[in-house]
């Protein structure tokens, strides 16, 4: 069932439910998702972007219970990955002559996804489709957030911005707009779909969303490709994504670690009461690499201004779980993150110097120097950790 967004702009995507993991297993989707696909029926009817593959013949059944499929003048697609192109084999099948709108890096993914040579037509940076009734549809190449082949479509008049990868959330809902839905669930997913997702091009996406802003137009409406649309007041997510490009941390200090015998445990616990009895307020969280979500993780070390990894020895190395987060972090390029690393050992003290070149290659800023204990935690030893905390805070609070 099409859901009105905006006088003749409707939601006809999907809701999925079910799904908990995302792109294989990188991205975990613990509120679901949705693939948001929008219909314009103005003098022209305008189809923005499809759902996921399987979910193609559940689509194309849904859209043709609301208009006849033959009525459609023009298709736009954003974006190429499957879960907003996928319905566009089963569609196609029916309207095989329909133009396809995008850009020339989305015709080359459509065509590679689908060996399909369709009617496309390429579209640059601030090219208009008349859509009829005084109003157009203005393109707006944004190469980079995240596929080569993204872009915004922007509709005059109704001034609705069609943004794709960016603003959106993996978070299933049937109230569908922002000012509707959990606000604490809205906020944490928008934040988590950030840093997982965006965080490796926040320059650009940066520099994209100042160039766009730069054209002075209105935008009532933002509908992203996941998620909720942002109706109410929905500069408010552009301002947060500028801010969360900047350097951006809060008052927070995380603490990642793993276990064997719960030596490292212990010093884990130990760093945070020193931390907390240099400052009350600051929040300090702490995640056991092999008991807690990845996502969840970098999302808690996207929001801190310091960071603390440890981990054992083992085989000549440190526990799988803290190495392969730690190239995960890589990947993601965070900045502006303060860092130190601690651990124990028993035979030989190798697994800081490990944590130590991880966490640099990651582009972490290594403030201390390391903290290692061999065997079990003596007074001493559990005394040293909570003044490593202490310490940590007050080199963190000198450079604010």
């Amino acid at each position: 069932m099409k859901k009105k967004i905006k006088n003749n702009v409707y939601w006809v995507g999907k809701n999925d439910w079910e799904i908990r993991n995302y792109q294989a297993y990188e991205y975990t989707t613990h509120r679901g998702s949705s693939y948001n696909s929008f219909l314009i029926q103005e003098e022209k009817t305008v189809l923005i972007d499809t759902v996921l593959r399987p979910f193609s013949n559940e689509f194309v059944k849904n859209l043709s219970r609301e208009i006849d499929l033959l009525s459609i003048d023009y298709i736009i697609c954003t974006h190429s990955e499957p879960d907003h192109s996928g319905a566009l084999p089963e569609l196609m099948n029916i309207i095989p002559n329909v133009p396809i709108y995008c850009t020339e890096n989305g015709k080359k993914a459509i065509v590679g996804n689908y060996h399909q040579e369709w009617n496309f037509k390429t579209v640059k940076n601030g090219e208009k489709l008349s859509i009829g009734n005084g109003k157009e549809l203005i393109f707006f190449e944004v190469p980079m957030l995240y596929w080569p082949d993204n872009m915004f479509c922007y509709m005059t008049n109704d001034n609705i911005l069609f943004s794709n990868a960016v603003f959106g959330q993996h978070l299933s809902t049937e109230l569908l707009f922002n000012d509707l839905v959990d606000q604490c669930e809205l906020n944490l997913e928008s934040i988590k779909y950030y840093a997982n997702v965006l965080t490796p091009f926040r320059k650009t996406v940066t520099k994209k969303i100042d160039d766009f802003l730069k054209k002075n137009l209105p935008i009532d409406i933002i509908c992203p490709s996941h998620g909720v649309v942002w109706r109410d007041n929905p500069l408010q997510i552009i301002t947060k994504y500028l801010m969360w490009g900047n350097n951006y941390y809060e008052n927070q200090i995380t603490i990642i670690y793993d276990t064997m015998y719960s030596g490292t445990y212990t010093i884990a616990q130990n760093i945070a009461k020193g931390i907390h009895s240099a400052n009350d307020h600051v929040n300090i969280k702490l995640f056991n690499a092999s008991q807690n979500d990845r996502n969840d993780m970098v999302t808690e070390i996207f929001r801190s201004k310091g960071v603390l990894v440890g981990s054992p020895c083992l085989n000549q190395g440190i526990l799988p779980s803290v190495s392969g987060f730690l190239d995960m972090l890589k990947g993601l390029h965070l900045a502006n993150k303060k860092a130190a690393v601690f651990g124990c050992y028993g035979w030989e003290n190798i697994s800081i110097k490990i944590l130590e070149t991880k966490m640099k290659e990651a582009g972490f800023d290594i403030v201390m120097e390391p903290i290692s204990f061999n065997w079990f935690l003596t007074d001493e030893a559990l005394e040293t950790s909570i003044n490593y905390g202490w310490l940590f805070w007050d080199l963190l609070s000198r450079d604010e």
